[in-house]
């Protein structure tokens, strides 16, 4: 199987669309998955009880904090990145190279390294999207590679996954 980096900031439909609408489908068309949520993500799904479903869908830890020095690595290093849902704070946050919790740390070490697929799939209102920074973000995003895709609420969230490439099956040996 294939390593999918999974990362999620607190958006609406979170804690009823995430796991059904990506982290299970992801899983069935052969991604591993290594989920990383923001901080805020993971106290959204800690209080509505979606972590558990969550982390069924992994045989990986969810995380959402930066580990401890000495603690060893607790996700492989995936070549291909989903970043959905974005929210729009989240997305300024990557654009600008901030790096203020272990989801965008994690995404910003990557951000243009050849090789490496990131797909960043927003969720904004028309009012956010209408900020005059915020083409520039998504500019900047997309100068590095980043393939943008916005969510649309009354769509299904997993055609984004359309936009991945197709996971890698391993070679059997002999």
């Amino acid at each position: 199987m294939t390593d999918l980096g999974l990362v999620a900031s607190s958006c609406g439909g979170l804690d009823t669309r995430f796991t059904a609408e990506l982290a299970a489908p992801a899983a069935a068309l052969g991604w591993r998955l290594a989920i990383t949520l923001t901080p805020t993500a993971a106290h959204w799904l800690a209080s509505t009880g979606g972590l558990d479903g969550l982390a069924a869908t992994t045989d990986l830890p969810v995380r959402s904090a930066s580990r401890l020095p000495g603690q060893p690595r607790p996700h492989p290093d995936p070549r291909v990145f989903l970043f959905a849902p974005a929210s729009a704070n989240s997305v300024a946050k990557l654009a600008l190279g901030v790096a203020d919790n272990q989801a965008l740390t994690l995404l910003g070490d990557v951000l243009g390294t050849p090789g490496i697929t990131i797909v960043v799939a927003y969720q904004v209102l028309d009012t956010r999207a209408h900020h005059p920074a915020w083409p520039r973000h998504l500019d900047t995003l997309a100068e590095a590679g980043v393939r943008l895709h916005r969510l649309d609420p009354r769509r299904s969230w997993s055609a984004v996954l359309d936009r991945l490439p197709p996971p890698s099956r391993p070679v059997p040996e002999g």
